[in-house]
């Protein structure tokens, strides 16, 4: 879900979050963030998790490992992060996870340059490092979600197919879109891709 669609949701229910502090709601956790904006403005935005959506994410979490378990990667194990960040930025849960199997094998041929540790994902053509693989993840996750201002060129509400054009052009490796869809589907093929 998008920024803009939280806060849509959350300002039609305004007497959820007053509710939640007043009376503890069970299944339900909520966390507030109150972030100052440039014009003086408060913004404040609550992550609601459900227990269904921990189920949904756990359910994720599994197909991930389980396809990396398959394949003998490293990436095994990562499941809930590639899970949890695809949500957050609002990305198909598959797609990163199907980039790390398609550029290193799940981590079996990650990027070798020493400036470049933590790159599983061939990110900026193994130029750039991430201190874990946990930060390689999120920011990945939010560049291309389009939730990151230093990536200008990859905007919110991009499709995957639009993602994957922008990731690794076809006309640069010939098929590379088609090819990352094909792994999505190895990973779940019961959901659709956009």
């Amino acid at each position: 879900m998008s920024k803009q669609q939280i806060i849509r949701y959350l300002q039609s229910i305004v007497a959820i979050p007053m509710l939640a502090v007043a009376i503890p709601l069970t299944g339900i956790q909520s966390i507030s963030d109150t972030t100052p904006i440039n014009d003086n403005t408060v913004e404040t935005s609550i992550s609601t998790i459900t227990t269904q959506e921990k189920d949904e994410l756990k359910k994720q979490a599994d197909h991930i490992d389980a396809f990396f378990e398959s394949h003998n990667a490293p990436l095994e194990g990562y499941g809930m992060k590639f899970a949890v960040e695809a949500k957050k930025n609002d990305i198909d849960w598959r797609l990163l996870p199907a980039i790390a199997m398609r550029e290193t094998t799940g981590g079996k041929q990650a990027c070798k340059n020493p400036k470049a540790p933590n790159n599983n994902f061939g990110w900026s053509s193994c130029k750039k490092g991430f201190d874990s693989v946990d930060q390689s993840i999120e920011h990945i996750s939010e560049t291309l979600s389009g939730n990151n201002p230093d990536a200008p060129h990859y905007k919110d509400g991009m499709t995957t197919v639009q993602i994957l054009k922008r990731y690794n052009p076809d006309s640069v490796v010939p098929g590379y879109s088609k090819q990352v869809i094909k792994i999505m589907k190895m990973i779940d093929s019961d959901e659709a891709i956009i």
